[in-house]
């Protein structure tokens, strides 16, 4: 992985791919939009388009997932030790009108943890140390706000309700009795508080979080249609049902029923 870091003391521990971003701007956002916070903004880029990896929440290729470059990672304070992983936030450039571009801001996704560096002090280059609440975007979604000279950047920010085209998507791992299960393009809240997975010959199973999306059960599955239930940070429920067929395999994809958004 060749990385080259355009703003200093960036302790992003993995980075989306590069590729072709589906950005959003809204001068009406959705009526479940928070109020404006302040907290900062950096930026990075990568060196070589053909670099692709995974973020902290375990999305894997972004692309695919179809968040491409609209993410962004999250400091300490803000990442919640992952449970905010696909959450929908809007930013805004303020204060230092030098480097902002005025009326404009973009929607991002959760996908990614910027981890704190205690050879620094919160003010003095640890970004990401708490208590800041602080955004590390990729440099094609930071220069839809600011010039990219603007470095460390005074932002505000809001939750807004994640807007995805398509079904909430289900990749199905592991092996044996352990299962594992990605949960990806969620709308609404965005993120997950809560997943089950049903056999046809079981109940409703809780899985708990194994890391990021990542949802884990022991439990013999194999060779029966499996249903799912998510429930959001907002306390939403969707239930999809015989979401993957009996004869499903490890390493599949599956769609589901999708959140109502506003």
């Amino acid at each position: 992985m060749r990385l080259l870091l355009l703003t200093l003391a960036l302790p992003l521990l993995a980075l989306s791919p590069p590729a072709t971003s589906h950005f959003s701007s809204s001068s009406s956002p959705s009526s479940a939009a928070s109020d404006w916070r302040s907290a900062r903004a950096t930026y990075y880029a990568a060196s070589d388009p053909r670099d692709s990896v995974g973020g902290a929440c375990g999305f894997g290729d972004l692309v695919k997932a179809g968040y491409g470059m609209a993410t962004v990672g999250l400091s300490e304070s803000l990442f919640e030790r992952g449970q905010i992983c696909g959450a929908c936030f809007e930013l805004r450039c303020v204060d230092d009108l030098r480097w902002c571009i005025p009326g404009t801001s973009i929607i991002v996704t959760a996908t990614n943890f910027c981890a704190p560096n205690y050879g620094f002090t919160p003010e003095g280059g640890g970004h990401c140390n708490p208590p800041n609440k602080h955004f590390v975007l990729p440099i094609e979604a930071f220069e839809k706000i600011a010039i990219w000279k603007a470095g460390n950047m005074p932002i505000q920010y809001r939750r807004i309700n994640c807007r995805r085209e398509g079904n909430m998507r289900f990749l199905i791992d592991g092996g044996g009795i352990f299962v594992s299960v990605l949960i990806t393009n969620v709308a609404g809240a965005g993120d997950i508080t809560g997943v089950k997975i049903k056999g046809s010959r079981t109940g409703w199973l809780p899985m708990g979080r194994n890391w990021g999306q990542n949802w884990h059960i022991n439990a013999d599955l194999r060779n029966q249609p499996l249903s799912f239930e998510v429930t959001a940070s907002d306390g939403s429920t969707v239930t999809s049902y015989n979401v993957a067929p009996k004869n499903w395999n490890f390493r599949q994809t599956f769609e589901g029923k999708q959140f109502e958004t506003p």
